[in-house]
């Protein structure tokens, strides 16, 4: 077993924790805004032992770890301040940066593997990845308000991710494989993403008890991106 899965119990410790204070909230709410915190430093600790692999890409597992640092930012700039329109705007940015590392990323493992170019299946893919998110954000259109520029490049970003991620994935891989753990975290991230959005424009963040779904599937959508640096 990679070094890389030590973290994960006490990731699993935390995010339990974690839950507990937020259906509890606003009580524990700082408790729950530093739990966030270092549930994300576990993540970014799995992709970090990465590097302790016999085989491993450095350039891979550089380009998750600096995404994963600003999904901290992010993280940070969403806690502190989610009912903060600007601030709000900033954490979405900040992810939308975090994307852009995870496109490089899964860009440089596929032609590092030596992928070949399907400009079917990347149609394909493209095609109805770009219907879902059109979809998505005709639907959230009136409710963003001022938020709706930066959520448009937002989905932008996350769309592509979820592109190169998914269409990366070798079919016939082991669900231990980098290419079948990136593609997972990549369409957890896409629903979580989804459940956010519609949590705070449609339902005005009244809906907690969606909260534990986003939380626990944005967690494992990280862990899973990190967790692909050990099985190249």
């Amino acid at each position: 077993m990679p070094l890389s899965w030590i973290p994960i119990p006490a990731l699993v410790l935390v995010l339990l924790l974690l839950l507990y204070f937020e259906a509890r909230a606003p009580r524990y709410r700082r408790a729950a805004h530093a739990l966030r915190v270092i549930a994300t430093l576990l993540v970014a600790f799995v992709a970090a032992l990465s590097f302790a692999q016999p085989i491993h890409l450095p350039l891979y597992s550089a380009l998750v770890l600096v995404a994963l640092g600003w999904s901290l930012v992010g993280d940070w700039l969403l806690i502190g301040g989610a009912s903060d329109a600007r601030r709000f705007a900033r954490s979405v940015v900040a992810f939308a940066v975090a994307h852009g590392f995870y496109i490089a990323a899964l860009s440089y493992v596929q032609v590092a593997r030596g992928m070949p170019l399907n400009l079917g299946r990347e149609g394909g893919l493209a095609a109805a990845i770009g219907v879902l998110a059109l979809v998505v954000y005709v639907y959230l259109r009136p409710r963003l308000g001022e938020s709706s520029g930066v959520v448009a490049i937002y989905v932008t970003m996350l769309s592509l991710m979820v592109h190169r991620a998914v269409s990366g994935v070798d079919v016939g891989a082991s669900l231990l494989s980098q290419s079948v753990l990136a593609g997972a975290g990549a369409v957890l991230f896409y629903i979580s993403d989804i459940m956010l959005a519609i949590n705070r424009f449609v339902f005005n963040e009244e809906g907690a008890a969606n909260s534990a779904w986003v939380l626990s599937t944005y967690y494992c959508a990280q862990l899973f991106l990190a967790l692909s640096a050990s099985y190249l």
